[in-house]
């Protein structure tokens, strides 16, 4: 990845943002990707099948991986919006403007090096590979404005998907490669969009007050 040199001052934090992330799965999304896993290790002569064609399997296969396509641009759209709310306190701040901290160092920042609490909350979600989670959904998002429709997306790209979000996300990073930031110097705070709701209601009450 191409960036600059890393700007970590010892002297300075700033409190960026808090990351919030909303549902993004339909009722149907876990039943597919399940669907989709099994279909992937029967193909590959791992699961048995005495049930499926080769076509059937495919078909879960490709519908599994069209709804990651979804979740994952609907994670980018949070992600986004989150950069976009970081690029406001560089508006702001002389030093970061001066420095180069842009978009790209702040998504770099939450791929490479988040805050060991934004680790620690990730792991209690069961989230393990949030690095190919939080890049793939950049990548989808440079791409597509909206959610893609079924019949939008070629089966080659659904069934390579991955592969290509990977690439994608390469080329906003080395479209404009902006300073390396550092986890000891931007903090944030990760929420589940109804998690936080509750803590601002919580916050709006106040002391004393009822629930």
């Amino acid at each position: 990845m191409t960036t600059h040199s890393v700007f970590a001052p010892a002297d300075r934090i700033w409190k960026l943002p808090p990351l919030i992330l909303h549902p993004f799965s339909d009722a149907s999304g876990p039943n597919k990707l399940v669907e989709s896993s099994r279909a992937s290790l029967m193909l590959q002569g791992m699961l048995p099948n005495n049930e499926f064609t080769v076509d059937e399997l495919d078909k879960k296969l490709l519908d599994g991986r069209f709804c990651e396509i979804r979740m994952l641009f609907y994670v980018g759209k949070d992600l986004i919006r989150w950069v976009e709310q970081c690029m406001d306190i560089v508006g702001r701040e002389e030093e970061l403007k001066r420095e180069g901290v842009n978009e790209q160092s702040f998504a770099n920042l939450l791929i490479e090096d988040p805050p060991e609490n934004v680790r620690e909350k990730l792991r209690r979600w069961g989230v393990a590979d949030y690095r190919s989670i939080f890049s793939r959904a950049f990548g989808l998002n440079m791409v597509f404005a909206d959610a893609p429709g079924r019949l939008a997306v070629a089966d080659t790209f659904i069934r390579h998907y991955y592969r290509y979000a990977d690439h994608m996300y390469a080329c906003y990073q080395s479209q404009a490669p902006g300073r390396s930031i550092r986890a000891s110097a931007f903090q944030f705070d990760l929420f589940a969009s109804g998690e936080y709701s509750r803590m601002l209601e919580r916050e709006w009450q106040g002391p004393g007050e009822p629930n």
